[in-house]
């Protein structure tokens, strides 16, 4: 859980995945995690989280599902991107920094809650970097057979610590620690 008391909250990439490791099916498909999991399904993540990161193709991707109801209530959203939209979305912070200052960014902005990231590119250029504490997945009872990877090629291993298994219906919450390796040095 996040230290919300005493307000160090924690870097979290948040994903739901099916059975056989997809984030997302064939064209980014990723309506059918609406089947199974809303807002209520895990309060507690919701009340927890203080701000969002995402990269462009996960916002532009919950824009094309205008029919679902993909409404967040957990805090500020800020989306990295090198290439904002023309015409602004009042909702969405964009940031055209650099990963390190964006995580930054949005930890400022949780006010002591967590920072959820979501979407494959920008997690992973976190777990790489070393800027994740924990890693949330819903697993949903449902097969793909393509798609999107929970991790992309290349990414590299990194251990986990698992420290909670919770289930709400259909869904299977698995929550684990990221154990921290030292930083890759930039030089």
């Amino acid at each position: 859980m996040s230290d919300v008391s005493s307000g160090t909250g924690k870097v979290v990439v948040n994903r739901a995945m099916s059975l056989d490791g997809f984030i997302a099916g064939p064209d980014h498909a990723m309506e059918w995690i609406f089947e199974y999991l809303t807002a209520d399904t895990f309060p507690e993540v919701m009340a927890a989280t203080g701000a969002i990161l995402i990269g462009r193709g996960t916002y532009d991707v919950a824009g094309r599902m205008a029919d679902q109801d993909t409404t967040y209530d957990g805090g500020a959203q800020f989306v990295l991107t090198h290439m904002p939209p023309d015409e602004p979305d009042p909702a969405v912070t964009f940031l055209t920094c650099d990963l390190d200052e964006a995580v930054a960014t949005a930890r400022s902005a949780a006010g002591g809650r967590n920072v959820e990231i979501l979407g494959a590119d920008v997690a992973a250029q976190c777990l790489r970097r070393g800027l994740v504490d924990e890693i949330l997945v819903y697993v949903l009872p449902v097969l793909l057979g393509d798609g999107v990877r929970f991790s992309p090629p290349g990414l590299g291993r990194i251990d986990l610590e698992p420290f909670s298994t919770t289930r709400s219906g259909a869904v299977t919450m698995l929550r684990f620690h990221v154990r921290k390796q030292p930083r890759p040095s930039s030089g």
